[in-house]
């Protein structure tokens, strides 16, 4: 059965999508056969992360609703074996079962991937209420900032339901850091959480996605460096952490 891991962050500008979209390509490289799933309604962007834009036809309210199988709607990444996409719609329609559907679509899904990993909208919504019920475990994205931080701190506090969750801290920049007199250890201390990796800073990142490419198709260091170790964590290897500061 496969396991749910939903990635969310406490407001936007964190790179959560990105994280999704890398981590997703690591994971399906290392043979893992992994589903990412949009959840974010309205204000979708995994596609383009992935490389995928327009890809998906149907999405996940056409599954739940019955107007479409799971395996007819999910697209396959044109280029990485074993990577699938399940879009969001733009709206969701007036009947749309909410929570009950939401885990009834992961309950289908999980006999037929290792990884589903679940692009969660950012903040506290019921958007993120429905991207994380159902889920296994959770990856809170935060940046080194304070107020990045605090955030983290409120959505672990709506996560208690979950055994498992673990922080990655993205966008890492060591100048910064150091000008702050802030190290990786204090955000862990102030998200209060496990850290499960960090990812650089990397430019990289948005030319990948402005040319519709992931940012492993380009190098295999910094940002997609982080993604690969971080995968290897997911599947249970030790791994050290990217010495990047």
């Amino acid at each position: 059965m496969g396991s749910v891991i939903v990635i969310t962050s406490g407001k936007g500008g964190t790179g959560k999508t990105s994280l999704t979209g890398g981590l997703a390509a690591a994971l399906a490289s290392q043979g893992q056969k992994v589903l990412c799933i949009d959840a974010d309604v309205g204000l979708r962007n995994l596609d383009i992360t992935l490389g995928m834009t327009d890809a998906a036809l149907m999405d996940f309210s056409d599954v739940i609703a019955g107007r479409c199988q799971l395996h007819r709607a999910v697209a396959p990444h044109p280029s990485v074996s074993n990577l699938y996409l399940l879009t969001a719609p733009l709206t969701l329609p007036e009947d749309f079962p909410g929570e009950r559907g939401w885990q009834a679509l992961l309950e289908q899904a999980r006999p037929a991937y290792d990884f589903i990993l679940i692009d969660s909208p950012a903040g506290l919504g019921a958007g993120f209420r429905m991207a994380v019920c159902g889920a296994d475990r959770a990856i809170v994205v935060a940046v080194s900032d304070p107020s990045s931080l605090r955030d983290a701190q409120r959505v672990v506090s709506q996560l208690s339901q979950l055994e498992q969750v673990h922080l990655v801290v993205n966008r890492v920049r060591p100048r910064l850091l150091r000008r702050q007199g802030a190290t990786i250890d204090d955000a862990m201390d102030t998200a209060g959480l496990p850290l499960l990796g960090l990812v650089p800073e990397d430019a990289k990142v948005v030319l990948a996605a402005s040319g519709g490419r992931l940012v492993s198709q380009l190098t295999q260091r910094g940002a997609a460096q982080a993604y690969a170790n971080i995968a290897r964590r997911l599947t249970g290897q030790q791994t050290p952490l990217m010495k990047i500061y």
